[in-house]
């Protein structure tokens, strides 16, 4: 024969727990309500009214002349920037500059047109830009010639020839050109602008 289990234990008529209820007084909250709360505070906030000289120093907050503008002076990064395309300059041509400095304005151009050419649709946005502020914008965002945030254009151009990436002559050509002109914003790409550039905020 099986073994006997243990008799369940006899339930009794009152439980351990007891039940809840809801509308007893007992179950009534004590505390004071949100709207009571908010109503006090709209009465005080009706008894306090602002005095004359309060008034007085808001207008003149309000009509504080503008501070004067500090002078632009060049961030950290835009002096870097222009000290390695300061190096840059400095070093001896090469062969590369040679041809880059016969090639004509013309020439860059038919450069362009034949970049726009390749595009399935035109770049509307630059409609305004010269020729040579186009083909240096490009030249930012071809990435297969390394990262162009916090370098100089000629020396990433230098680079990506370096190590074989054969980037475009043109592009050299007009940095030569710019820095004859001593146009030494044409160095720091456009995107580095916008990633390092002072916002006004209206």
């Amino acid at each position: 024969m099986p073994p006997r289990g243990r008799k369940p234990a006899a339930t009794s008529t009152r439980p351990n727990q007891s039940t809840l209820a809801f509308n007893s007084k007992s179950a009534r909250v004590s505390k004071p309500s949100a709207t009571e709360a908010a109503k006090s505070n709209k009465k005080s906030a009706k008894q306090i009214e602002p005095t004359a000289a309060v008034v007085e120093e808001i207008a003149k907050a309000e009509v504080a002349p503008p501070e004067e503008e500090e002078e632009q002076h060049p961030t950290y990064s835009e002096a870097a920037i222009q000290e390695q395309a300061q190096t840059e300059v400095e070093k001896p041509k090469d062969d590369f500059d040679i041809k880059a400095a016969v090639i004509s304005d013309k020439a860059l151009r038919t450069y362009w047109r034949k970049e726009e050419e390749s595009r399935i649709a035109p770049r509307v946005h630059q409609k305004d830009l010269p020729v040579n502020e186009r083909i240096l914008r490009h030249f930012d965002i071809s990435s297969q010639y390394g990262p162009c945030i916090g370098i100089p254009r000629m020396k990433r151009w230098k680079r990506a020839n370096g190590l074989g990436l054969n980037p475009p002559i043109e592009v050299l050509a007009v940095l030569l050109k710019e820095e004859s002109k001593n146009n030494a914003r044409m160095e720091r790409a456009y995107v580095d602008e916008l990633m390092n550039g002072k916002g006004i905020v209206e």
